[in-house]
């Protein structure tokens, strides 16, 4: 085989060698080679245009190392200039925008809610650049920052300092607006990044990423922020594990969970679902009920942080207040799923739900009914998806009780289930929603895109000088952190 394939290279034909009983992905071998997998071995003269995505990760790599040993001023800088591009280049973004979503619509694939997120306006490139300036001012002391000190010995100090964690790949579906507020915490943050883009959002992603490596380039690390173009598959992409130190995926909950299995050896930091619960205590004011359920619900219903399970105590039904409830969901078109228990106590009661553990994703929610604030946070345990979960109630006691015991990334009283963000919580933006339990939480901005290394100066110290009969004792003593930069 390979002796033909060097034949035909010699006569200017290019030739690959595939196994035809391992289909990559549409069951044709064929079909696969023809539309640029990577099935088996490429025999070609011609060289790729542009660089390999292994390339592109030593590239991301080098240009990463550089990034974080520049100022941090120099790195506010460079995010400061991309938050100008957008608002400057703002005509050419929402022309380029305009075109992926006409063939969007041409298509006919995408759904309304994706549609939304694939959409640019010029509010939400103000919004964008907003962010892009609180990330800039919050990075000012983010990377090498000394967070614990410690005299080990005489003259033997240990510091802890914040470093990057290398080279990220942030995988998106339809939005654009991802590409520059990822890259904008990258930089921050001192990481290399890689961008893995949806195609429907190809056009829009080709004029965003040219912005970023302008930005960079004041600095002189253009190389730091790569756009992955190649028609790679995303499960090649996961088994990059020398180039690739965290895998972020920003997407629905069926590509979240086709990236943890792809991936090997890479950690994945993300939620695959938003299972968001609201519970109505006895002791809910009836102003509030309505309000934070209809926000929670309605004000965009596609997102992972909406509402997908009315959670009513029981002693509620057949109230005011429960009317009330379902009188502002049937007139902003929600549709209503009933649990087991809610069904019991219905005479006609809506369809039951198939699954507790249902995200909608669209005008659509399950209510269920529970006895008590400890049936309510044995539910969301049972059901949820750790994400977000809201209790309404004027009762303090009730509510502590929620906030201590129910054990999800964000947990909240008396508001909306959409505060759970980190343009809303002050981060800048947010480079996704981490349920995992590790050292990122909730929505994730630059402190979740560091990790720590440890410096330790000595002076000629070797750990046989502490043995028993050691000339040295350990001091262990706690130093005071250098005064943080507050400006």
């Amino acid at each position: 085989q390979v002796k033909a394939a060097l034949w035909a290279l010699q006569g200017g034909t290019s030739v690959v060698i595939a196994n035809g009983t391992h289909p990559k992905i549409s069951g044709h071998v064929i079909t696969d080679i023809v539309e640029g997998k990577k099935v088996g071995t490429f025999f070609s003269e011609v060289k790729p245009a542009g660089p390999t995505v292994e390339q592109q990760g030593e590239m991301a790599r080098a240009g990463g190392r550089t990034l974080a040993a520049l100022q941090p001023e120099q790195r506010a800088e460079i995010i400061y200039r991309l938050a100008d591009l957008l608002t400057d280049q703002r005509e050419e973004i929402l022309l380029a925008n305009k075109k992926d979503l006409e063939e969007a619509e041409n298509k006919g694939k995408l759904a309304l809610p994706l549609l939304k997120r694939l959409s640019l306006s010029t509010s939400k490139l103000n919004s964008l650049a907003i962010g892009l300036r609180q990330i800039a001012a919050s990075s000012q002391d983010s990377v090498g920052r000394v967070i614990r000190r410690t005299r080990i010995a005489k003259d033997l100090d240990l510091e802890q300092v914040t470093v990057p964690i290398g080279v990220l790949l942030v995988i998106f579906e339809s939005r654009p607006d991802c590409l520059p507020q990822v890259s904008a915490l990258a930089i921050a943050s001192g990481n290399g990044l890689l961008l893995k883009g949806g195609e429907e959002a190809a056009h829009s992603n080709q004029i965003l990423h040219p912005l970023t490596q302008e930005a960079l380039s004041i600095h002189g690390v253009k190389d730091a922020v790569q756009l992955v173009n190649t028609r790679e598959e995303v499960e090649d992409l996961c088994r990059l594990d020398k180039l690739i130190d965290l895998i972020i995926p920003r997407g629905s909950s069926q590509l979240v969970r086709n990236i943890q299995k792809a991936a090997k050896g890479i950690p994945v930091m993300g939620h695959s679902e938003g299972i968001c619960h609201v519970y109505v205590d006895t002791d809910a004011s009836v102003e509030k009920v309505t309000r934070i359920i209809r926000d929670s619900k309605c004000e965009y219903p596609a997102a992972c942080n909406a509402l997908e399970t009315l959670l009513i105590h029981r002693d509620l039904l057949r109230t005011p207040l429960f009317d009330q409830i379902i009188d502002m969901l049937r007139v902003e078109q929600v549709k209503i799923h009933a649990g087991p228990k809610f069904a019991s106590y219905l005479t006609f009661s809506p369809s039951e739900v198939k699954s507790l553990r249902t995200e909608y994703g669209d005008l659509e929610c399950c209510i269920e009914v529970v006895d008590s604030v400890q049936e309510a946070v044995e539910h969301i345990h049972k059901y949820g998806s750790s994400h977000t979960d809201v209790i309404i109630t004027e009762n303090e006691k009730t509510a502590e009780f929620f906030l201590q015991h129910v054990d999800s990334a964000c947990v909240f009283w008396n508001a909306s289930t959409r505060f759970s963000d980190g343009y809303r919580f002050g981060l800048g933006a947010e480079v996704g929603i981490s349920t995992s339990r590790i050292h990122a939480r909730g929505p994730v901005g630059i402190e979740g895109l560091l990790t720590t290394k440890w410096l330790l100066r000595g002076d000629n110290h070797v750990v046989s000088d502490f043995s028993e009969h050691g000339s040295m004792k350990y001091l262990h003593e706690s130093l005071p952190l250098p005064q943080r930069n507050t400006n």
